[in-house]
């Protein structure tokens, strides 16, 4: 799982960032402050970097620097400002790539992708009973056969290969896919998506195997996981 080094004061705003990137498969570790994310910085490894451009204690541009000396990994400013001489220095500091808030979350998961294709550094494909999914490619296939998953039923088996060992409670679902899908979703919608999607990936959807229900609690995924 590709790791993603979130640098935004704006604690609502990477809230929702969080969660849209940890439902499209990345680990996201979060720094509010160019102080605390400098200390974050020495202590973990890091994948690419979303490094909002002004921050209460300095901004972004010493951060970026300071990330392009420590880890060789790509930067992206997040900018409230779209004015060419920000996007300029951005650029001449080492970024690699820059989007003005605000930003439309399937614009900014595009440019994430193009940054680690660039630097040798997709996300992972996973493997589970015989389905695969790339994250990269957002292509699904079972047994080598390619799934056409709705955006919201893609985003919904995400969620789950990326908790395998967990139980996913139905607030949670129903928090994440609204939080990253941007549209209403409630509890009988949920359930007819996890209707649709079991329909599509299960060998025997009125028996399923992958996306175990947990009585009174939610869901989990079923068996043993594989990734690469």
């Amino acid at each position: 799982m590709k790791r993603i080094f979130l640098i935004e004061d704006d604690r609502e705003i990477a809230r929702n960032l969080g969660r849209l990137l940890r439902t499209e498969g990345f680990a996201v570790l979060h720094a509010p402050t160019r102080e605390e994310a400098q200390v974050l910085l020495l202590e973990n490894q890091f994948d690419l970097a979303l490094v909002d451009i002004s921050l209460p204690d300095g901004n972004g541009f010493t951060v970026c620097t300071q990330i392009k000396e420590m880890q060789d990994i790509p930067v992206i400013f997040l900018t409230a400002s779209g004015d060419e001489a920000s996007v300029v220095t951005g650029l001449n500091m080492g970024a690699d790539d820059y989007i003005t808030k605000p930003f439309r979350p399937r614009e900014l998961i595009a440019r994430i992708g193009s940054a680690l294709r660039k630097y040798g550094r997709s996300p992972s494909s996973f493997e589970i009973h015989g389905l695969s999914v790339d994250t990269a490619s957002g292509i699904v296939r079972k047994n080598g056969e390619e799934v056409f998953l709705s955006a919201l039923e893609y985003r919904l088996l995400l969620i789950f290969v990326n908790n395998p060992r967990s139980i996913i409670t139905r607030d949670r679902l129903l928090d994440e896919v609204w939080d990253a899908a941007g549209e209403f979703v409630n509890n009988n919608t949920l359930s007819v998506y996890i209707k649709r999607l079991r329909e599509k990936i299960e060998d025997d959807p009125v028996n399923p195997q992958m996306i175990l229900t947990v009585r009174g609690t939610g869901y989990r995924l079923g068996g043993q996981d594989a990734s690469k």
